[in-house]
């Protein structure tokens, strides 16, 4: 009876240590888990260690400055987030029933995304599910999935990352398009060398600078030239999606941004679509997940949501 009390003991410990784990990597100190948990700082630094000594693995490299997780620190968030997750699904449904969905989501979206799609989205779903809490990080550069522990996460283009878990929800027209007032006092481009005379406004993705837009080549009656890239310059660079919209709206510029982001502006005429005849290669949108073999209920809804709302979004920008 005591060996099996001492099992019992050493599992809720061990369940307990892998919370505290996940805290670590998510606030990225001991210090400010510490905080969060309500535990001194010794004691987390503790818990660490037996987490350690009980897998015989080192899980953080720690310095100074900052932590970083080794390999298989990395396995192990994928595996806590996996086991707490269905601890959670299953303590929600004995106490609230089958239908009910609890506990927390951590999002990464675009910036502008973020705020004009995925947000309210975000809204309408805790109306169903109140005992759900979403935790949404706006993000244009570059998020590491796994070591921030994001459930799920928005991005464009082609993933690099072949250990993620990949949905392509759709594929996006990228359009070159500025203000009336910038066009009016600047001109408006023909082709996409104008560019080149042109004050275009930047994005930059992480260590990544967004200016060589590409061109598929003007249309010549069903056939189209080959594509070009053009490298475009301009007095204002950014990492944040928004701003950069708000810029070319002020008419500081023209910028290439998705039709999610710059279709309501061209309809309502606030944006002029420019180049039609020489437009950018559409680009998938992709919703990535973290490489574990199951989510949690309340992630596959919530992303269910997201790909039926994505898939819904018509826009007519031409």
């Amino acid at each position: 009876m005591l060996i099996e009390l001492n099992v019992r003991f050493n599992r809720i410990m061990l369940l307990n240590n892998l919370i505290i784990f996940l805290q670590i990597v998510e606030k990225g100190s001991l210090v400010a888990a510490s905080r969060d948990c309500g535990l001194s700082s010794s004691t987390v630094s503790e818990r660490l260690a037996a987490l350690e000594a009980h897998f015989g693995v080192v899980l953080l490299n720690r310095t100074t400055r900052a932590i970083s997780l080794t390999d298989e620190g990395r396995a192990l968030v994928e595996g806590a987030k996996l086991i707490l997750g269905e601890v959670e699904d299953l303590e929600s449904r004995i106490r609230f029933g089958a239908q009910t969905l609890s506990g927390t989501i951590r999002i990464s979206a675009p910036c502008d995304l973020g705020r004009a799609i995925v947000a309210p989205e975000i809204d309408r779903f805790l109306l169903d599910h109140p005992a759900i809490s979403i935790e949404l990080l706006l993000s244009d550069g570059f998020v590491d999935v796994v070591g921030q522990g994001i459930d799920i996460a928005l991005r464009f283009g082609a993933i690099t990352d072949s250990s993620l878990r990949v949905r392509t929800l759709s594929k996006k027209q990228r359009i070159v398009c500025a203000s009336p007032s910038y066009l009016e006092k600047h001109g408006t481009p023909n082709k996409p060398e104008d560019l080149k005379t042109h004050n275009c406004l930047v994005m930059r993705f992480g260590e990544n600078l967004d200016n060589s837009w590409r061109f598929q080549g003007e249309i010549n009656g069903q056939e189209r030239a080959a594509s070009k890239m053009v490298t475009v310059r301009g007095d204002r660079v950014t990492n944040d999606g928004e701003l950069a919209r708000q810029w070319c709206l002020k008419g500081f510029g023209i910028i290439l941004k998705s039709e999610l982001d710059v279709g309501p502006d061209i309809q309502a005429g606030r944006l002029v679509s420019l180049l039609s005849e020489y437009r950018p290669p559409a680009i998938p949108l992709q919703m990535l997940f973290p490489p574990s073999r199951a989510q949690p209920r309340r992630v596959r809804e919530f992303a269910d949501k997201l790909a039926t709302r994505f898939h819904s979004v018509e826009i007519n920008n031409s």
